[in-house]
């Protein structure tokens, strides 16, 4: 899959920033790609790009119209039907990450047709996945896991490739989210995976590589979580990783859209090392990512010291303390 730059996130009415955070995690790591935002009345998320209505994106150059958002089920809402037909006719591609194919939508396929324009759907593959084997593969393997959905995961993983590299490190980011996609250009949104397959998708996304380089994982869901359990679970046994990284966020009382109560970076840390010896018995924590943004300066510091403490481990946020520490432990424990 080939998107065309530069992009036009498209953010609808959503209602909060972790809605749009496709579209936000496109600016922080390819903001170079995008030429702005187009919002429809009501939008509570914001990426910070100019707003634009298409045909100031298309004087801009706009290629490819993104649908930078994520909901529940992974529809298309009736009412921004609208605006991606006339993108379309504005001469722009459109690429989304909702779990619905576009070209089953009469409107935006009759719309791409005429225009001759394509329709990509990033969280679909033309890749087909077998069964995963768990066979040890060579290279090396770091996984990010969360206290819960939609904690920072795939930062983290993009942090510590960069954070690698600069350390010396072979690193190479592999994205498991239509985000981690949208910035990589190759990987799998593996959520939309048969369940059968997700091990074997995992496999594939991270195969054999040279002794020394380290493919860092991007993680989904958590093993805690009653909605998404079984896309962790089969994303840890496939990526069979040497080292993980637990992702948490500080203000959260139960887990995302659920009822559920949150666990304990611990209860993770125990949990996924019990499930992912079955393909690797020599798993191990490296670091906690600590995702504070909702926290001041003072106040951040503090509770980072705090869980650094509880468990020893280096704890950081990768946003605002970088990953230099939680790499420092990964090479002491892997002697690089």
């Amino acid at each position: 899959m080939q998107l065309k730059r530069p992009y036009l996130l498209f953010l609808g009415d959503v209602p909060d920033a972790l809605a749009a955070k496709t579209a936000i995690g496109i600016v922080d790591w390819r903001k170079d790609w995008c030429v702005g935002q187009m919002r429809l009345p009501g939008c509570k998320a914001d990426t910070g790009l100019p707003d634009m209505d298409l045909q100031q994106a298309t004087e801009a150059g706009a290629q490819t119209f993104v649908i930078g958002v994520v909901n529940a089920g992974g529809v298309l809402p009736d009412h921004w039907l609208d605006s991606v037909v006339a993108a379309l006719d504005a001469g722009m591609d459109v690429a989304s990450g909702l779990h619905l194919r576009l070209e089953d939508i009469p409107e935006i396929a009759d719309a791409a047709q005429r225009n001759g324009r394509a329709l990509h759907n990033v969280r679909q593959s033309n890749q087909k996945f077998t069964t995963g084997q768990g066979t040890k593969r060579q290279g090396m393997r770091l996984l990010t896991v969360g206290t819960d959905c939609s904690v920072g995961k795939k930062y983290a993983a993009l942090a510590l490739e960069q954070g690698m590299r600069d350390a010396g490190l072979d690193a190479h980011f592999r994205a498991t989210g239509q985000t981690g996609v949208f910035i990589s250009g190759r990987g799998v949104s593996i959520d939309a995976v048969v369940a059968d397959f997700i091990s074997g998708a995992a496999e594939w996304i991270s195969p054999d590589s040279d002794a020394d380089m380290w493919q860092v994982v991007e993680g989904q869901g958590s093993l805690f979580h009653p909605s998404f359990a079984g896309v962790s679970l089969g994303l840890l046994h496939g990526s069979q990783p040497d080292a993980f990284v637990v992702c948490h966020e500080t203000t959260r009382t139960h887990m995302r859209n659920v009822k559920q109560p949150l666990p304990s970076i611990q209860d993770v840390i125990d949990l996924t090392i019990t499930c992912g010896k079955l393909t690797n018995p020599g798993i191990r924590c490296v670091g906690i990512a600590v995702n504070t943004h909702a926290l001041d300066e003072a106040t951040a510091a503090s509770t980072i010291d705090e869980i650094a403490q509880a468990h020893g481990l280096p704890a950081v946020d990768p946003i605002r303390n970088g990953v230099v520490a939680i790499v420092t432990r990964l090479k002491q424990e892997f002697d690089l």
